[in-house]
This record gives C-alpha cells, sequence and structure tokens, in this order.
C-alpha cells in the first residue's frame, strides 16, 4: 500500500466543496488573502467538478457575506462558546448554517452530517457531537432565531441582521439616515450580477446583442452606457467563443464612468497611472480607436502580464506596459493622466464580501496618504491644457471629495471641469463629480473626477 504524504493527507481531510470551503475560510482568515485569488487557486485546481465548485463559490461568499448574523446566531445557540471555538469547528458551523438559513435546495440534513462528518475527520468525536448538537437545536427553533431590537440600538440591529462592521453601518448611519442605509447594506448583500462591456473595435452592440439572442443568453441593456448589457450570471465564460475572440470583456459599467470622463482621443499620449488588471486601459483604448499611445503602469511583472493578455485578446495594440512605482514615474507629459487610486474598496462589497471585515477606519486614513502622493506625480505627469481622472471603487467621502477639495487647494492651476459634459447626469453629484451607490445605481459604488490643468499662457507678442 502506498505511502500517504503529510499534504496528501491534508488534502483528504478538506475534501469536497464544504471541506474546501472551510479552507478557504480559513485561510481568508488568518491571512491578508483576499478570497478571490484563494478561490480562484481553488476553482483551477480541479479537484472538484463544476456542479461542486457551483457550491463551494456560492457557500464561501455567503458565508462571509452573513458572517455577522451567523455568528449572532451561533453565539447564542452555544451560550457564547462560538466566539472561543477552534477555527475549524468556526467556519464548518458557518458553512453549516449558511446553508440552513440561505440556501433552499441543500435539505437541513445534509448540511449537518456533512458538517459532522467534516468535524469528525479533522477533530474527532466530541467536537463533531457539539456541532451535530448545535445545528440540530438552531433547525428545531429556526422560526424563534432573535436578533437585536432596533429600538434598543440600533447600528448594532442592523450590523448583525444585515452583517456588516458595526464602525461601517454607524458612519453611514451619520451620512445617509436609516432608510437609504438599510438600502445600501441590502444591496451590497445582494448575490451580484455580471456587466459585459462590448469591444467595439470588433463588433458594435447591436451585433454583439444579436449574438447574445442567438445563443439565448438572456440580458439587459445598460440604462448608462449603450455599449453595455447586464447579465445575471454567465457560466463558463472562458470557453464561450464570443469571449475567446475578444467580443466583450467583463467590467462594472461604475469602472468605464471612469474612461468616459477621461475624455480621450484618437492620436492622444495617456498614461494610467495604476493600470492592472487592465480593465480601464483597454476601455480607453477602445474609445481611442487603437490610435495613439497608453503608457500601462504597475509595480509588478505578474500584474502588467494580465494586461498584456486582456489586451492580446481584445485586439489593442496601444498599450505600453511599464513596470514602475506610479507615485514617482516620470515621463514625457500626456494629454490625459488617469489615476484609479488604491482606496478601501468599498463600493464593492457585493462583489467582495471579505473587504467588509477586512477593512477598518485606519486603511483609509493611511491610503489617503497614498492618494494624495498619487495624485500629486499625475498633476507633474499631465501637459498643460490636459486632464486628470482621479477615480475610485470606493463611497467614503474622505477617499474622494476630500481629496479633490485638497488638491485644489494646493494646485491652484487646477480647476474642476463638470462631468455631466462627458456622462449621464444620472451618475453626477450637483458638485459635479461622477458618484455612484449600489443601491441607487446598481453597479459599484464609485467616485470619479476631471480635472483639468491650465493652459501656458501665450508666449510675449502672442497673446
Amino acid at each position: 500500500m502506498p505511502e500517504v504524504t503529510p499534504a496528501a493527507e491534508w488534502k483528504s481531510l478538506y475534501s469536497g466543496p464544504r471541506g474546501t470551503a472551510v479552507k478557504v475560510l480559513n485561510r481568508v482568515e488568518r491571512t491578508d488573502s483576499y478570497l478571490d485569488k484563494v478561490l480562484d487557486a481553488e476553482l483551477r485546481s480541479g479537484e472538484l467538478n463544476d456542479l461542486d465548485k457551483g457550491l463551494l463559490t456560492e457557500v464561501v461568499h455567503g458565508v462571509l457575506r452573513w458572517q455577522n448574523r451567523l455568528d449572532w446566531v451561533l453565539n447564542g445557540f452555544s451560550h457564547g462558546n462560538f466566539s472561543k471555538s477552534e477555527i475549524n469547528v468556526k467556519n464548518i458551523l458557518r458553512v453549516s448554517l449558511y446553508q440552513i438559513l440561505f440556501l433552499e435546495r441543500v435539505p437541513h440534513s445534509a448540511a449537518v452530517n456533512e458538517g459532522v462528518e467534516f468535524i469528525k475527520r479533522i477533530r474527532g468525536d466530541k467536537p463533531a457531537g457539539l456541532v451535530n448538537a448545535v445545528l440540530r437545536n438552531i433547525i428545531r427553533n429556526i422560526d424563534g432565531i432573535r436578533y437585536p431590537d432596533p429600538n434598543e440600538d440600533l447600528v448594532q440591529y442592523l450590523a448583525v441582521f444585515y452583517s456588516h462592521p458595526h464602525w461601517m453601518v454607524k458612519r453611514w448611519l451619520d451620512r445617509f439616515g436609516r432608510e437609504a442605509t438599510e438600502r445600501l447594506l441590502m444591496a451590497n448583500n445582494e448575490r451580484p450580477g455580471m456587466a459585459l462591456r462590448v469591444n467595439r473595435l470588433r463588433i458594435t452592440p447591436a451585433e454583439f446583442r444579436a449574438r447574445l439572442d442567438a445563443q439565448q443568453i438572456a440580458y439587459t441593456p445598460s440604462e448608462i452606457l449603450p455599449h453595455f448589457v447586464r447579465v445575471k450570471t454567465l457560466s463558463g465564460i472562458a470557453q464561450m467563443d464570443l469571449f475567446r475572440t475578444g467580443m466583450f470583456t467583463i467590467q462594472d459599467e461604475s469602472a468605464a464612468l471612469a474612461c468616459q470622463l477621461l475624455d480621450p482621443h484618437p492620436g492622444h499620449r495617456i498614461i494610467d497611472l495604476c493600470a492592472a488588471p487592465g480593465g480601464k486601459s483597454t476601455n480607453i483604448a477602445e474609445i481611442m480607436e487603437n490610435t495613439g499611445e497608453i503608457v500601462a503602469l504597475d509595480k509588478y511583472e505578474a500584474k502588467l502580464n494580465l494586461i498584456r493578455a486582456s489586451a492580446e485578446r481584445l485586439g489593442v495594440k496601444i498599450i505600453e506596459l511599464r513596470s514602475a512605482d506610479a507615485s514617482t514615474f516620470e515621463g514625457p507629459q500626456a494629454d490625459r493622466v488617469l489615476l484609479d487610486a488604491p482606496c478601501s474598496g468599498l463600493g464593492t462589497l457585493a462583489k467582495k464580501p471579505d473587504m467588509k471585515w477586512k477593512r477598518d477606519i485606519g486603511d483609509i486614513r493611511k491610503l489617503n496618504l497614498t492618494q494624495e502622493a498619487l495624485l500629486d506625480n499625475a498633476a507633474r505627469l499631465v501637459k498643460p491644457g490636459g486632464a486628470i481622472v482621479y477615480s475610485t471603487c470606493t463611497i467614503e467621502p474622505e477617499e474622494n471629495v476630500g481629496i479633490i477639495t485638497a488638491f485644489l487647494e494646493k494646485h491652484p492651476e487646477f480647476t474642476l471641469d463638470r462631468a455631466d459634459r462627458y456622462v449621464p447626469a444620472a451618475v453626477v453629484t450637483p458638485e459635479g463629480y461622477v458618484a455612484t451607490l449600489p443601491h441607487v445605481h446598481f453597479m459599484d459604488g464609485s467616485f470619479a473626477a476631471r480635472l483639468v490643468k491650465a493652459p501656458d499662457p501665450p508666449a510675449p507678442g502672442q497673446g
């Protein structure tokens, strides 16, 4: 009989979609790894069939989306012992309870039995007995589960029932009020759809929609951008002929608004300071009709390879890739500079539920220093008479309006150019910024501002 290696034994312990879900959740909780990267590695491993991959994806996103509510229930039914539990016990209880509360197609008995068997493999009979007792007690009393009383502590109620961190709920309550905050929390907990950007270098939007019709793929045309469609889901994208031949790419409409606001023209020189994974660079190239120059920067070669692969698939030929630090990069000045700044990502929680638990208020303050330094360098890199677009995928004012206000005070040579000259008024604030909210615009939360640099004064005798 062949000897079982420790690695093989470890893999067998975490086998199946639920065991793999626990492995993914453990890693996300214990390290600074992000869910999308950890999950993608498991989906590519070939250990699971398509049905199991679907369940794995649903469960890990669902657990992280609803973690606060799950933990509240589990603490209540384990007399406070859940929070002290070992990480494998914690995460299999979350995985099992998510299926019990949210997945109607999974029988309660299957959710319990799989969880119990997993813990028995990992930790033995006694912890398995505790898992079994807690889960069966919840099932018996499922209609009597009680949550915090909103009349006693509204922040606690919203944080638990809609599963968001207390600090985030409190900020949004102060800013938006209860009704809008509740709608925002609900929007963040929706299973997100997908937006497809038609590659107008290869196909017209009308022809693309006709191809979707022919393949009986249900979609909704975008109300904001005519070269986008929305789909609820799209399985096996990488194998789709439409995708492999570069007829479309996946991009949220909010991200495309920053490209529209940049207003690039054929022949322009563009610098995209924080370009990876390349969605905005390739979008700009499409708007420029593949004529001109786009310098796309990232510190890491691996991320530049993502842009390179995307550009090749889409037939984009005008992107020059540079490995460089965007805050110190020097080069010939550009007609346009796009700064899609590193940010807290709090506009993308529907797609990235782990961000809820990985961010805190201190992160926003730290990111402000980076955002300011990058914008100062963008100011040096743009030609007189040219424009910068500063964009983020967050809805926090310190990262958005606060950064722009401070920049304009420091750089009197720049003025704010109203966004409604370039994008639909539905996504423009009274002050002239692009600002989207998940519960209002049904896309990621985002911000973008267009800043125009004053032209050089005419030479003596030319005025």
